[in-house]
């Protein structure tokens, strides 16, 4: 029996120096902020942010500059990344809140996902706060650890309320991630997920410079055109950042436990967010890069060569894959996203990464249109261009801009809270702002871009329209450009079997009213 120890005991040892640890802190509706980011030359919101527990990350590692999501909303975003699967060949949840006909076999059923193949691998498995997707994808209900509570979530309405509960809410973020590793076995490698939804709406009107230090009129000149730079939508968004900030210092909090406890060292950190920020035009459920760039920084300390710059256009689709080829095993599901390691640890990235990413989305808010329709569009981000494909250029983009029963339109008693108009727009000052005055002079372009119904084809060229808002689909010059990447892209619909080609979004078990 001693001899059986001492062997299995060897054995462990092994496991653990030969397969890291994976953690990924994982926020809700968080677009690519944080103050790594800040560029002189290109004024932005990151110039105000103070997020260190990311750029160090970034310092020690490496940092993606252009890492898209698979879909802008939350459901398809996180299926994809846990199966390494473009988000349409995901079954149920391909759509937010898994919108799928009862009784009708489901596709998603069949994926394995890589936190059950991190377990099959020897992994203790284990995740906290949000999931929406099916539990099993994450890493199973029983293994959700969270016994002192979520209150990150919902961190500018508590300290708000109570500035003193500010420090007991990131020990709640420690002890949660300490319940998990107190079931991991001695010596055994292992795969946590840290999901708060601080970052998702509501948080409190103020927050950002009452709990952060964040002056909103530090936001003049630093925001997106298709935005209205007032007093509003800069304080809308200061107080976003402060909710940042927070998931920045949650962050910290985990990873000086690793540190503490002698694992940093060989830990892969990831941080990353599902997302753009929601209630706002553009945000939130765009391809756009403003609804669907996020932030990505990854260390992992004697592999990853420090202060490594990635620009290549990566999706998160990849880091399953990755995850997977770094514990020493693969994904049975038949991924499409490719493994990073090899740019990563090697250097082999030029020639080696795919360079393009693949994003879109169908449902979001259910009833946003008549008949509960998605809105499909598909687009393929380059590191030159933008190509976007609205396949049914006929419907509302953000939803219909009517009241709910109103056959017009009446936005009189419109207030913050409403989600009845535009409802893929989620309820905010912003939001409420832009409706109450969309009349006047001087907000066409923030009307277009915000909701307005879309063409059939967009092209951006990013080297003279990094904001992407000047759509150059019809023009002759770019002609060439276009049919390669129309092309291009409805060859990977096709490789992936894109429900969407037969248009079977717009029906059940896909499409399904009241869901």
């Amino acid at each position: 029996m001693k001899l059986l120890a001492l062997l299995l005991l060897g054995t462990l040892s092994t496991l653990a120096a030969e397969k890291p640890n994976i953690v990924l802190l994982f926020a809700d509706d968080l677009g690519r902020y944080a103050s790594a980011y800040a560029d002189p030359e290109q004024p932005s919101p990151n110039d105000i942010i103070k997020t260190p527990v990311f750029d160090k990350i970034a310092a020690q590692g490496a940092r993606f500059d252009n890492a898209f999501v698979s879909a802008p909303s939350c459901t398809p975003s996180r299926g994809a990344l846990y199966t390494g699967r473009h988000f349409f060949r995901n079954g149920s949840f391909s759509q937010l809140h898994s919108r799928w006909q009862k009784g009708t076999p489901d596709p998603g059923d069949k994926i394995v996902g890589m936190p059950e193949t991190l377990r099959r691998a020897g992994y203790h498995v284990g995740w906290s706060h949000k999931w929406h997707i099916p539990d099993r994808l994450i890493g199973g209900k029983k293994h959700q650890y969270s016994p002192k509570g979520n209150r990150i979530s919902t961190f500018s309405q508590q300290v708000t309320r109570n500035p003193d509960i500010r420090g007991q809410i990131f020990e709640d973020v420690r002890s949660n991630f300490q319940a998990f590793l107190k079931d991991r076995k001695d010596g055994q490698p292992f795969f946590y997920s840290f999901n708060p939804t601080n970052t998702h709406r509501t948080w409190i009107q103020g927050s950002g410079k009452k709990l952060w230090g964040l002056d909103p009129d530090q936001l003049k000149g630093k925001l997106p055109p298709f935005l209205p730079d007032n007093e509003i939508v800069r304080e809308d968004f200061a107080d976003y950042l402060g909710e940042a900030m927070a998931f920045d210092q949650a962050c910290g909090v985990i990873i000086a436990e690793l540190e503490k406890m002698g694992e940093l060292d060989n830990t892969l950190v990831v941080i990353s967010g599902d997302h753009g920020i929601p209630g706002f035009p553009r945000g939130k459920c765009n391809v756009h890069d403003f609804g669907s760039r996020v932030l990505l920084a990854m260390s992992w300390p004697g592999q990853i060569e420090k202060e490594r710059v990635i620009r290549a256009p990566v999706s998160l689709i990849d880091l399953a894959p990755t995850f997977l080829a770094a514990a020493g095993t693969s994904s049975p599901d038949d991924p499409d996203g490719e493994d990073l390691l090899p740019c990563l640890v090697k250097g082999w990235c030029d020639g080696h990464l795919r360079n393009w990413a693949l994003i879109g989305r169908e449902v979001h808010v259910g009833n946003a249109r008549e008949g509960y329709l998605p809105y499909p569009v598909r687009a393929l981000r380059t590191p030159d261009f933008l190509y976007v494909r609205n396949f049914k250029p006929d419907r509302w983009p953000m939803g219909d801009p009517k009241m709910a029963d109103e056959e017009e339109p009446d936005f009189s008693q419109i207030d913050e809270n409403t989600r009845a108009a535009y409802a893929d727009i989620d309820a905010s000052p912003t939001k409420t702002w832009l409706i109450r005055n969309q009349d006047d002079e001087g907000l066409e372009l923030v009307l277009r871009e915000g909701w307005e119904k879309r063409p059939a084809e967009e092209l951006y060229f990013l080297g003279l329209d990094p904001f992407q808002t000047d759509n150059v689909a019809d023009d002759p010059g770019f002609a060439e450009e276009l049919n390669e990447l129309r092309k291009q892209l409805m060859a990977e619909l096709e490789k992936g079997k894109d429900p969407r080609l037969d248009d079977a979004f717009d029906r059940p078990p896909y499409c399904v009213k009241g869901r």
